[in-house]
This record gives C-alpha cells, structure tokens and sequence, in this order.
C-alpha cells in the first residue's frame, strides 16, 4: 500500500513542528480563528513557518477570512497553502485562489449522505478537499472536535483533486479509517493533545509511527 500523507494541525511551539516535521508529517497546520485554543497570532505562525525545511507543506486554517486578514496573513507568513474551514461558497474559493496564487484547500463536513454532494462542487474549483466530520450543533469550532462521521460514506469515492480525511483520527482508528475510505492523506489535531491546544511530541511520533506502519 502507498504512503499515507499526515497533516499535523492547530501547531503553535516550535517544538511541536520539530517534532511533527522529524516524525514525517508532510503538512503542518496553523490555525488563524480566534475562537479555537489553537489559534496562533501572525508574528508567531512567521516564525514558526520560517523553521519548517522545504518540503513540508505550512498551511493556514482561515474560517470565512476577508481579504484585509488575507492579505496581511499572506504578506507576512510564508505559506504553501490556505485551508479554508468555514461556509466559504465555492465562488469564494475560486476567488480566493486567483487573489493570492496559492493553492486552496477547502474543508467540507460531513454527516449524512445529504453532503456528499458538496465534496463534488467544491472538488470542481478547490485544489485539495479535507472531508471532515461535520461540527455538532452549536460547536464554536468548525473542526477540531475530534469526532468521527460515517466512513463508508465516501467509501469508493473519488474526485479529480487529492483529498485528505480529517475528522476524530487517532492511533487506534486510523488503520481502519484508511483501509475503509482508502484516504492516502490524513489531518489530525485533537488526537496528540494532552488537553485542546496542547501538543504532545511524544504523541505526534506515536500516530506517524502507527500511520508509517499501515
């Protein structure tokens, strides 16, 4: 079976992305979304993404960010992609790519057979799609919630963009997440925290090593 792609997201200590980067995440993720424990201010992601080796792919988290913060966002932190996690319509994708020539990643959840179809329209216009587990009713975060939604879902299912699994993966379940929806890429937070926004090293090396293992 091919690698499996990790994305480590919601990083805010360097040694945290020592650690994701030396364990062999190929995406490391920083969260702009003042509501989430794992937000990280402009100053910060730029020294953070400033230690990142070539590479390894830094991703922004926006939830529904006008172009004010997005220029600033992208002025001042060196990226390769931004993930947009909110209820951004796929125009606003499509906008978002040609304003800053970056490729977009969009996040879309799911908790019923009733999305599916919005994996298809953002697929059309996205350069990645994370198939996430839609938020309960009346989260404050749009991911991160560390819940799981139905995987054989998207069993079987494809589109003409590469696409990542997100949603409540851990060590105990991402072996059976991969061979139920045959993600080549994952994206996981929650999962090596000791408590919301507090990675772990020691953690992070435990998922790659299970991830490098199936």
């Amino acid at each position: 079976m091919p690698d499996v792609s990790v994305k480590i997201c919601g990083l805010s200590h360097a040694e945290h992305v020592a650690a994701a980067v030396a364990a062999g995440a190929r995406y490391v993720g920083f969260v702009f979304f003042p509501k989430s424990p794992r937000n990280v201010s402009l100053n910060t992601a730029r020294a953070l993404a400033l230690e990142v080796p070539e590479g390894v792919a830094k991703v922004a988290l926006v939830v529904d960010a006008g172009d004010a913060f997005l220029d600033e966002l992208v002025a001042q932190v060196p990226l390769d992609i931004l993930q947009l996690h909110g209820s951004e319509p796929p125009e606003r994708v499509a906008e978002v790519k040609a304003r800053y020539g970056l490729p977009v990643m969009k996040a879309v959840g799911v908790a019923g057979p009733e999305d599916l179809p919005k994996l298809d329209a953002y697929a059309r216009v996205a350069d990645q799609i994370l198939v996430d587990a839609k938020p309960p009713k009346g989260a404050d975060l749009p991911g991160g919630n560390g819940a799981t939604f139905d995987w054989t879902l998207i069993a079987g299912r494809r589109w003409p963009v590469p696409w990542m699994l997100a949603g409540g993966l851990s060590r105990d379940n991402v072996a059976e997440a991969v061979r139920v929806t045959g993600a080549r890429q994952v994206d996981l937070s929650s999962a090596v925290e000791t408590a919301p926004g507090q990675k772990d090293s020691g953690l992070i090396h435990a998922f790659l090593d299970t991830v490098k293992a199936i």
